[in-house]
């Protein structure tokens, strides 16, 4: 089995390096074969030449400018990736490496198309958030879930998929912004695709990049329009 590894990042010239041996030394130990897939999405900064001088044989970006969004970012490397399961999470590591293990354990154990992080399935899930933050989160989630019908934590940065899951998923998407996350759960759940949750809590935290009152509201508006899109397209 081929293990996939996406990474979306803009601007992470001061981590990058230190991310990329973190996550290769993690799957090294678990699997025999994989690739990391660092996807730039139109940066600015010196990363791409800290990528493209990774001696890591496992590592490859893929990249294009100007910036576009993390909706673009995570697209480009699902439909680039050629791994039979497909991991994505940020390249601040907010979730840690050890949960690659546990994602790949669900994957062999249940048959699912999707294995996913919850925060609200861990009771210190939250635990490093400024509280803005969780406010934010939590009625994100709130309308997401009034406007699916899913109970998903649909903004968790880690999540999983076998590769047909993805290539039927991401192959019909067209969010480029931070709500793409809950574009890809509409759209598995419309597919019959069978998705799990692992439980999951924020290890590393940093201020985000996102802008709380300008990218809260661009996303509470993308949700009507995913689901007028979704509901759109044919079964």
């Amino acid at each position: 089995m081929k293990v996939s590894l996406v990474i979306p990042a803009y601007n992470e010239s001061k981590i990058i390096q230190d991310t990329l041996h973190t996550v290769s030394a993690k799957l090294a130990e678990l699997v025999e074969d994989y690739e990391i897939i660092l996807v730039d999405d139109g940066s600015t900064d010196n990363m791409t030449g800290l990528v493209l001088g990774c001696r890591d044989p496992h590592v490859r970006l893929e990249s294009y400018s100007p910036n576009r969004g993390k909706g673009r970012a995570v697209r480009t490397g699902m439909l680039a990736a050629r791994g039979d399961i497909i991991l994505c999470t940020d390249a601040d590591l907010a979730y840690g490496t050890d949960v690659f293990g546990v994602m790949l354990d669900r994957f062999a154990s249940s048959g699912a198309d999707l294995v996913i992080g919850s925060r609200h399935l861990d009771k210190e899930g939250y635990r490093n958030y400024p509280p803005l933050r969780v406010l934010m989160s939590k009625c994100f989630g709130l309308l997401s879930r009034r406007m699916s019908g899913l109970t998903y934590d649909t903004q968790c940065g880690i999540k999983g998929y076998r590769q047909a899951a993805a290539r039927q998923i991401f192959s019909s998407c067209t969010i480029d912004g931070f709500s793409f996350d809950f574009e890809v759960l509409m759209r598995a759940d419309k597919l019959g695709l069978k998705v799990e949750e692992i439980p999951v809590s924020v290890i590393n935290f940093r201020e985000s990049k996102v802008h709380v009152v300008r990218d809260s509201l661009r996303m509470f508006w993308d949700v009507f329009r995913i689901r007028r899109a979704v509901r759109k397209d044919g079964p």
